[in-house]
């Protein structure tokens, strides 16, 4: 052992973050633990381990009588949609007022991420969504999901924006590129980790979101995954091995998509705030 000190170090801090880390598990294991038991098992909500044979049933029976399919179906095309849109229209938002910086391209910039800190009027909102005749439809909930994560991300790709050289934009324009070539060739590709970042922001936010959908979508058709788990566990409440697997369903593919982005998260988070 070269540094006996520094090992000492890393040991302790590792130590610490299993402490902070233990609270934050044990909801997770107590969800896993009890969507694989028995009814009459899961109803002492512990944390003892499941007994064999395992009920994998349990998975099933919340697929088909809570219309995970459909819900799965409707959040995917949700967050997806909300995804593109709002990384498109984010990066070149964000790269316009970054690099031609004039009084009304600072104003619209401080005017947009205001939105980041106002409350969202549901009342006024509902009234906007019924004169254009989005209400209750799966592309006014899409166009709504995009709206109020832009904000966020164009302050976030903004900051990022502001690394990126201005030598490389006059060597493309130099080469014959337009402005449109300009962003999609030789732009958008070095902003990867910003873009990335958005991307898994706006899916996780898009997927966990409860009450936009529960007042702008009256068809059961049409709920995402956050509404069905709702209206599952208001008809199985005393079922908590159902419930958890429900929850353990719908949690999957924010845990998959989370662990496929991290490394980006950090990176994109820590370069933006940088310089803004």
């Amino acid at each position: 052992m070269k540094n006996p000190k520094r090992f000492t170090e890393r040991l302790l801090r590792n130590l610490i973050a299993v402490m902070f880390s233990i609270p934050c598990l044990i909801p997770l294991l107590l969800i896993v633990f009890n969507s694989l038991k028995t009814k009459q098992a899961a109803a002492a909500m512990d944390l003892s381990l499941p007994a064999l044979p395992i009920p994998w049933e349990n998975f099933s029976v919340v697929i088909e009588k809570g219309k995970l399919a459909q819900s799965f179906l409707n959040s995917l095309l949700y967050s997806a949609g909300s995804v593109f849109l709002c990384v498109f229209f984010a990066s070149a938002a964000a790269y316009v007022m970054s690099r031609n910086q004039t009084r009304i391209n600072r104003f619209l910039y401080m005017f947009l991420v205001l939105g980041i800190t106002l409350p969202i009027n549901y009342v006024a909102l509902s009234k906007v969504l019924i004169t254009l005749r989005l209400n209750n439809t799966r592309g006014g909930i899409i166009l709504l999901y995009t709206a109020m994560q832009l904000p966020f991300m164009t302050f976030l790709i903004h900051g990022f924006v502001a690394k990126v050289p201005t030598e490389l934009d006059e060597a493309a324009v130099i080469d014959g590129c337009g402005p449109v070539r300009l962003f999609f060739l030789v732009v958008l590709p070095l902003l990867k980790p910003a873009v990335i970042t958005a991307g898994v922001l706006t899916f996780l936010n898009t997927w966990n979101e409860f009450t936009a959908p529960l007042y702008f979508l009256n068809s059961t058709s049409k709920w995402p995954m956050t509404l069905s788990v709702y209206n599952f566990f208001g008809m199985y409440f005393k079922d908590w091995n159902l419930v958890c697997a429900d929850i353990l369903l719908t949690s999957l593919p924010v845990l998959l998509i989370y662990l496929l982005g991290q490394k980006y998260i950090v990176s994109g988070m820590t370069t933006g705030a940088v310089k803004g």
